[in-house]
């Protein structure tokens, strides 16, 4: 936030140290016994039960829930964390409103789901506080394998790989393992260094080596990670940003909501974090609501978020839409950005209203801003990769790329969603045809 500490309108201290405690206090707080009890009463244990088909890794929602219900959530965290090793992270972060909740045959009947995520966040926290790992490692084989990227993708290719016996070193290019999941989730999401935490859980299957500060194509080459292991995953995530496309745009003042993000959740101190009195962010994603509600909660008097389609057409999830709201954020559709308004420094945002199919309709309006997140979405950085499919990897299935020996996974290769929970399916399904590949 250097770049814009400075410009007139955006300052820290805005509010007390209360209210920065409670408004980034955990948005979810873990179930108690007696309402995890209460909660997994209310699943009907179905045979063929679609919020499993809902959920991308495959969880068994119906026995973990009754193995809940009996009394043995460490049972039930083995089961989740079979499928999904971030599990307890997914619980804070997934959409399950949208995915599991959603299919939920309560839902259906009643409109009002088991609570799913909630029942998975309690499971894996028992076990986690427990301090204990329910997975060994296999007998050596002898394998090195490169992982690249230490987000979810990477993380959970990591750890199915080390549970198979092979070595694995994990290269990152930032400080702390983690990636999205460190950097780039609100902070009142994961509180209390809970994706620092489930590293360092994670890690505890041993035969996991993470190297930080080493980036594919400044400090690594794919060439050479090939030619020193038997085999390579990317899970390089979304290193770009994309502009805004318009003059004027590097005005001060004006940032990308993920280093926003960022630099909120590696703060030590809410209260030296500056923020602006009237914000104005451009997306429509999870990411733009992340930005939006934080810079509210943060202490901003004005904050809008715009996007240029319908509120249907939007990323974020309409929890997500909801929670922004219920903050104070002001939610503009249909707008699209057109100029930048200022002496050196922000001070008004331009848009034009369109329509669903983006045509311009000529009425404009401009909202005042001393501060600007774009988050219109990230593309792939990075040369030498494998082929690519629009603007990002090309993989099968299993994660395979067109170079012979490397795979790739999470928010870099094409085909899935950008979710967490996307990620750490495809992590583990790589890692599986790795290890089928290496071992013939």
């Amino acid at each position: 936030m250097s770049d814009t500490a400075l410009t007139p309108g955006i300052r820290a201290g805005r509010l007390n140290a209360a209210a920065y405690d409670e408004n980034f206090g955990d948005l979810h707080p873990r179930l108690d016994d007696h309402e995890a009890l209460v909660a997994a009463d209310r699943c009907y244990f179905c045979h063929d039960a679609p919020c499993v088909t809902a959920c991308p890794t495959d969880i068994d929602i119906p026995l973990f829930i009754r193995q809940i219900a009996t009394g043995t959530p460490e049972a039930a965290a083995k089961t989740i964390l079979s499928q999904n090793i971030l599990g307890g992270m997914c619980a804070r972060v997934c959409p399950t409103e949208t995915l599991c909740e959603e299919a939920c045959v309560r839902e259906t009947a009643e409109g009002k789901p088991v609570l799913i995520g909630q029942l998975q966040r309690y499971a894996t926290d028992v076990l986690m506080d427990q301090g204990s790992h329910p997975f060994a490692r296999a007998e050596a084989t002898g394998k090195r394998i490169a992982v690249v990227g230490a987000g979810p993708a990477g993380l959970s290719c990591a750890h199915r790989l080390a549970m198979r016996g092979h070595d694995v070193t994990v290269f990152d290019g930032r400080a702390k393992p983690g990636g999205l999941n460190e950097y780039g989730i609100a902070a009142y999401k994961s509180v209390d260094h809970f994706a620092e935490r489930e590293v360092e859980w994670l890690l505890q299957i041993g035969g996991i080596t993470v190297e930080t500060g080493k980036r594919l194509g400044n400090d690594l080459t794919l060439k050479q990670l090939q030619a020193d292991h038997d085999a390579v995953f990317l899970g390089i995530g979304l290193g770009g940003v994309n502009a805004l496309g318009l003059e004027a745009e590097e005005k001060d003042g004006i940032t990308n909501a993920v280093d926003f993000i960022a630099d909120l959740r590696q703060a030590s101190d809410l209260a030296k974090l500056p923020v602006g009195r009237d914000v104005v962010v451009i997306g429509g994603g999870m990411t733009a609501v992340d930005a939006a509600v934080q810079a509210k909660l943060l202490g901003a008097l004005n904050v809008s978020l715009v996007y240029r389609r319908g509120r249907e057409r939007m990323n974020a999830s309409t929890f997500e839409q909801d929670l922004a709201a219920s903050k104070g954020v002001r939610i503009i559709t249909n707008a699209q950005p057109i100029a930048i308004h200022g002496n050196g420094a922000v001070r008004e945002v331009e848009f034009e209203y369109a329509d669903d199919d983006l045509k311009p309709t000529g009425q404009t309006f401009r909202l005042p801003a001393d501060q600007v997140f774009k988050a219109i979405g990230q593309t792939l950085d990075g040369d030498g990769l494998p082929d690519l499919d629009g603007r990002k990897i090309a993989v099968t299935d299993t994660g395979r790329t067109s170079i012979a020996g490397v795979w790739a996974g999470g928010d870099c290769a094409a085909g899935g969603d950008d979710l967490t929970v996307t990620a750490v399916a495809e992590g583990r399904d790589a890692a599986e045809d790795i290890h089928a590949s290496l071992m013939g």
